[in-house]
């Protein structure tokens, strides 16, 4: 609501341009419809696009599409390089590692890891991972019904129930190092799940990358009691607190990329720079 006063307080003081800065952009998990719950980012574009913003520059998108919810140009830049370069020059023996999703959803953005640091990939896949568009939200609109009447002319076939593999890892963690790669860190549990199983496979040591640390509720202390040897997050969000709570949390720095942004924006110069090497599956 600050930045929707803010921004409509400059629009109304006859501002040419203004550029919103959200590195971490809000609800950007809620982009798509479950049940018949609401897409609450697109709704929020909305809202910023009322309140008179031109330009947004923000940072790892949950889904690159949510892009297109809003009408004008939104840079979607990148922290994988700063994470990238965190692996090759903190982590000892790093040709050694294997890049881990942690679930099918997340293959594509381990995949890009694995091919930029030259690393095999191994996939976490099985009924202790949660689908996302299998979560209960409590959104079901309308509410379930026991008695439910249809027309007798009317045979819809029923969706059949999902029956989730038993727990496996595709791709081979013993003896290796094990880094995990996702967007955001919010709630741990499948994080700490996952480096059980993959401690159970034998990797000896296992590392957290992620580009949002949100880290709420009791996640600190959960990740400090886990198999996670580090967890490592950028500072589009603060979470000084938490590293107070864990001594396992490593902080990158991105700044670096959000002013050059900024400064090219504002001389009218060209974003493509800050693209470079971004292929279209990244």
């Amino acid at each position: 609501m600050e930045l929707l006063i803010m921004t409509y307080a400059l629009r109304t003081s006859c501002a040419k341009n203004i550029i919103g800065v959200i590195p971490y952009f809000p609800y950007s998990k809620q982009s798509k419809m479950r049940k018949r719950g609401s897409i609450v980012c697109k709704l929020l574009a909305s809202m910023l696009s009322n309140a008179g913003l031109t330009h947004i520059i923000t940072m790892d998108l949950h889904q690159k599409e949510i892009q297109g919810f809003f009408n004008f140009p939104v840079d979607n830049l990148r922290a994988s390089p700063f994470l990238l370069q965190y692996i090759q020059e903190e982590i000892q023996d790093y040709r050694n590692a294997v890049i881990v999703a942690k679930s099918p959803d997340a293959a594509k953005r381990a995949q890009s890891y694995a091919e930029r640091l030259r690393l095999g990939l191994a996939v976490i896949h099985g009924e202790a991972q949660c689908a996302e568009h299998d979560m209960a939200d409590g959104r079901h609109s309308p509410p379930t019904v026991k008695n439910t009447t249809v027309h007798p002319g009317l045979e819809i076939p029923l969706m059949m129930a999902k029956e989730k593999p038993p727990i496996s890892v595709v791709g081979d963690v013993g003896g290796r190092i094990a880094i995990i790669v996702d967007d955001i860190i919010d709630e741990v549990e499948s994080f700490v799940a996952a480096a059980e199983i993959l401690k159970e496979r034998g990797a000896y040591k296992i590392f957290v990358m992620a580009t949002h640390g949100i880290l709420s509720a009791d996640a600190p202390n959960l990740i400090e009691d886990s198999a996670i040897d580090e967890v490592v997050v950028t500072n589009t969000v603060p979470h000084e607190v938490q590293k107070l709570q864990c001594s396992k949390i490593k902080t990158v720095d991105i700044s670096l990329i959000l002013s050059e942004a900024i400064r090219r924006i504002h001389n009218g110069e060209s974003m493509s720079y800050l693209f470079r090497n971004i292929a279209m599956d990244d």
